[in-house]
């Protein structure tokens, strides 16, 4: 078990490795009105984490950029259900 005492200001993942440049914030992948989830800066890559079941097979990827892991989720989005056929509705009839 590890205790935070025992972390040092340049272990903590949001500093920025001099080598590979600033760390780029967290961003959030919407996909039409669903949060799919959180891209979140990982070594030289991002790491999915999903907030919706539909997504649930992407979490914990990680990716090159935040944009292949929106990618990514936008092909997992569910097709949009379409509304019954007219003829398996019930009839309206006049009185």
């Amino acid at each position: 078990m590890h205790s935070l005492a025992e972390f040092q200001p340049e272990d903590r993942p949001d500093f920025a490795d001099p080598a590979i440049g600033p760390a780029e914030p967290a961003r959030v992948i919407e996909i039409g009105e669903v949060t799919a989830g959180i891209a979140v800066p990982e070594g030289r890559g991002v790491r999915f984490f999903s907030s919706a079941r539909a997504f649930d097979g992407l979490d914990g990827a990680v990716f090159r950029t935040a944009e292949q892991a929106a990618r990514a989720a936008r092909a997992r989005m569910p097709a949009p259900t379409r509304p019954a056929a007219r003829a398996h509705r019930p009839a309206l009839r006049r009185a």
